[in-house]
């Protein structure tokens, strides 16, 4: 099984490549000469970010940490990093939180095949694991969520993604409804 280990990286980050409904969504890790692009769904990097968000407010909440400092200067909004080139897909996803480092640890799974969930795989899943400190978990987290924020805007009546021309909104029983920009009505 190969396994990426960043301790700590010298960035990690969730990025997303193309137009918004059309965008493939990587996390990124680089450090000591090395990058591992790892591809997933974007509601795994919201997931992500959500659980890291969760984790972090329960550690200050029970003492374990302190609230966490601002990140060391600006914020990271610049590009993945190139080549973007997927090492693997990423299956499932753990968070933990080492008490002994005060950092939080990520670890992203290959994903399986199908067809190989009740046999036993032919080699082991490669796994991508990250440590990092509090203050750079909420800065990951803080890029993710505008990361999955940033794509096609929610229909107002079911919540769905709009495409440019619309969508068939539940809510409308199967009518196409329009986006706000496109001169329609809501949907």
């Amino acid at each position: 099984m190969p396994v990426f280990d960043y301790d700590p990286p010298e960035r990690f980050v969730a990025g997303a490549v193309g137009q918004p409904g059309a965008r493939t969504f990587f996390l990124q890790a680089r450090g000591q000469g090395r990058l591992t692009t790892v591809g997933l769904e974007k509601f795994q990097v919201a997931a992500l970010a959500d659980r890291l968000d969760d984790l972090l407010d329960e550690v200050v909440r029970r003492g374990g940490a302190p609230a966490p400092a601002a990140p060391a200067g600006p914020a990271d909004t610049a590009p993945l990093d190139v080549p973007i080139s997927e090492d693997f897909r990423v299956g499932t996803m753990t968070l933990v939180w080492d008490a002994e480092t005060s950092q939080v640890v990520i670890e992203a799974q290959e994903a399986v095949p199908e067809d190989e969930e009740f046999e036993p795989p032919l080699a082991e899943p490669a796994l991508l694991r990250v440590r990092i400190g509090p203050a750079e978990a909420r800065a990951f987290s803080r890029r993710a969520l505008a990361l999955v924020a940033a794509g096609r805007p929610p229909c107002p009546l079911c919540g769905q993604p709009l495409d440019a021309d619309g969508h068939i909104c539940v809510r409308l029983n199967g009518y196409r409804g329009k986006s706000a920009s496109s001169g329609g009505g809501g949907g």
